[in-house]
């Protein structure tokens, strides 16, 4: 068996992004919003059903242009502990304070019971995040975030095509923001999104990603968060297929809950979720049975991922600790099993081989 990686990146046929090649070199706009940029946006609005949408140049940037936007410049933003670093490290960035909230054990996502509790008179909003694509409680999260008078950003980078009670999740909060590296779902290579409920914010925001100018009028302080031609052309490709790989990894989904021993946590999906398959996470008895299957697994020539580890309240460059038990303890022994358009069935069923007789043999 041919080594199986967490994950693959989707190509689309060379032919096609040829075609796009093509009328880069006979335009000759390589970046600046271009027309291949327009085009996607369009077709982003479309697909998602999002009022406004700003692509930009990676889901990192897209997270520091939501602070920037809605100027939040200083103070405490509470969190999440469970996410990627690049969630803590945009707070950081942007000169403010995050503040960890531990999270619900059942879907991964920041505990909306506990944020109440860590508010101050310095809290500016809150960044929450859909880990793996299921959603927060965002109602919840509405609520304290209106009685605080406080902003309210997701970051949804897992979340492309995630649907929550029939709306896009990314139309949820204030701000959402979404990661289009080469690694997720949907990708442009590099690149992400933000999708802004105002549409001055979004008009904002448009200005802010290309230096804040339009000509010589200069209105905001900027940055170049721009995407080019050649990562709007594989977005234009990849949006083609964009069905087709979510029922492809719908199939290796099942595939896993079919076939995989019952003393493995897995995540049910919510009635009123319609979800994107893009992760596929498993939680184990321990730390140490975690590493004993991912060297089983390793020696297989199969690589898993230990999403997400370690808790980012423990993070050695933070000013400050706070203790987040549950995400210390659930980062400690959750793996993502490989995930992608093209994992076969067959290969599928292989790791579920592996998996099981390890997770039999050491819990006789």
């Amino acid at each position: 068996m041919k080594d199986i990686y967490v994950t693959k990146s989707f190509l689309p046929p060379l032919r096609k992004y040829q075609k796009y090649l093509d009328n880069i070199w006979e335009g000759g706009q390589m970046t600046n919003q271009g027309p291949l940029l327009e085009s996607l946006e369009d077709r982003l609005l479309d697909y998602l059903g999002v009022k406004n949408i700003n692509v930009v140049a990676n889901g990192t940037i897209a997270l520091q242009l939501a602070l920037s936007a809605l100027e939040i410049d200083t103070g405490e933003i509470i969190t999440t502990p469970f996410s990627y670093v690049a969630t803590t490290s945009a707070i950081l960035w942007e000169r403010c304070t995050p503040i960890f909230v531990d999270i619900n054990p059942d879907n991964f996502c920041i505990d909306a019971n506990k944020i109440e509790g860590a508010i101050t008179k310095n809290t500016k909003a809150i960044l929450a995040v859909h880990v793996f694509g299921f959603p927060c409680n965002i109602e919840k999260i509405e609520e304290i975030a209106k009685k605080h008078k406080l902003k309210v950003i997701y970051d949804a980078a897992h979340a492309f095509g995630v649907k929550y009670k029939g709306k896009s999740l990314l139309s949820y909060g204030d701000i959402s923001t979404c990661s289009f590296h080469a690694t997720k779902l949907f990708n442009t290579i590099e690149g992400g999104c933000i999708v802004a409920k105002d549409n001055g914010i979004s008009k904002k925001l448009d200005l802010i990603k290309r230096f804040g100018h339009n000509d010589d009028n200069h209105v905001y302080l900027g940055i170049n968060a721009k995407l080019s031609e050649f990562q709007a052309a594989m977005g234009l490709c990849n949006l083609d297929y964009i069905d087709k790989i979510i029922e492809s990894r719908k199939k290796i989904a099942n595939t896993y809950d079919q076939l995989l021993v019952d003393i493995i946590k897995k995540i049910k999906i919510p009635n009123e979720v319609e979800y994107n398959y893009a992760y596929y996470p498993i939680v184990l008895k321990d730390e140490y049975e975690t590493l004993g299957l991912i060297k089983k697994l390793k020696e297989k020539g199969i690589y898993p991922r230990r999403y997400f580890h370690p808790s980012l309240n423990t993070l050695p460059y933070l000013n400050h600790h706070q203790s987040c038990p549950i995400s210390e303890d659930i980062s400690s022994r959750i793996l993502c099993l490989p995930m992608f358009y093209g994992l076969g069935i067959e290969d599928s069923r292989k790791i579920c081989k592996v998996i099981n007789k390890y997770l039999l043999s050491v819990n006789i």
